[in-house]
């Protein structure tokens, strides 16, 4: 009895887990893929301090790369019930992606809408511009191309409506919009309208205002030409552009699946497993991965 009544004297007086510490940690691991070890640490840290936003934030995430689709809203519901303002705009994205992960653009649309209302209102433009092409892009993989043109125009007219905006601005609002106009025209199997718009998207580039924007170019093409299905073509472009990204390397895998090259398909897949991004990108890249691989990592 003594011996219990010691025990739990000495529980007692040992500090409580640094919670932040714990995510911090496990964002280490996250970070590098390392989405089993992560968890606990999360878990942990939010058992030692259930109002922790950083910690509901990140399993939220963490959970969405595993699959657990509904248990990371639940997340992030908690993490946005002590939210800051700014923290709000960062949760109703992520809840967004949440549902891109599981396929359901419409309820997607709630948590970006909800965004972009909130940066209108504060006359944030280009970030009300940059949230309407976010919504653009989950419709657009989702197939829902009158939705995701819809979407994109309201990005584009958003961002000129900023005063005096720089003319390298102005190039990169313009050569946003032309790439997303080739996307939804390759979409729709309009394939010399696509390449029109991949070619207004080049001369804009060319002009040198944004240089940073050039790994763009062969992911468009690579994107047009896989529509197109000329899929050796989409390898080839593919495979300069930015090997980080995980929808690139996705759609490079599903380049490989269709001319039956179902090694470098997986291997590229693998890769897709590789990143802890939890993004648009990630959303329409990562199940499919898992699906074709049998699991996360």
């Amino acid at each position: 009895m003594f011996a219990m009544i010691a025990a739990l004297a000495l529980l007692s007086s040992q500090p409580a887990p640094d919670a932040t510490a714990l995510v911090k940690e496990g964002q280490k691991l996250l970070q590098a893929g390392k989405l089993d070890a992560a968890e606990p640490l999360f878990r942990k840290a939010i058992a030692a301090d259930a109002k922790l936003y950083d910690g509901h934030y990140a399993l939220g995430r963490l959970l969405d790369l595993k699959g657990s689709y509904a248990e990371a809203r639940e997340h992030f519901e908690r993490a946005l019930a002590t939210a800051t303002e700014e923290q709000k705009l960062q949760i109703w994205m992520q809840t967004g992606v949440s549902w891109a992960f599981e396929g359901k653009p419409d309820e997607a649309a709630v948590w970006l809408q909800r965004r972009f209302d909130a940066e209108m209102a504060a006359k944030t433009l280009d970030g009300a511009a940059g949230t309407a092409n976010a919504l653009a892009r989950i419709y657009l993989e989702a197939g829902q191309t009158d939705k995701a043109e819809q979407w994109y125009r309201t990005g584009y007219e958003t961002a000129r409506q900023i005063e005096k905006l720089p003319t390298d601005q102005r190039d990169l609002w313009d050569f946003r919009w032309h790439h997303a106009q080739a996307r939804i025209a390759a979409r729709r199997d309009r394939h010399d309208e696509a390449r029109a718009h991949a070619a207004a998207a080049k001369s804009i580039l060319d002009k040198g205002t944004n240089p940073d924007q050039a790994p763009q170019m062969p992911y468009l093409t690579g994107y047009v030409k896989f529509y197109a299905k000329d899929y050796r073509g989409a390898i080839a472009d593919l495979t300069k552009a930015d090997q980080a990204d995980p929808f690139i390397l996705g759609l490079t895998a599903s380049a490989y699946e269709q001319i039956g090259n179902a090694g470098m398909a997986r291997a590229y897949y693998a890769k897709v497993l590789e990143s802890p991004a939890h993004t648009i990108n990630a959303a329409y890249s990562r199940p499919v991965a898992q699906k074709t691989l049998g699991g996360g990592r």
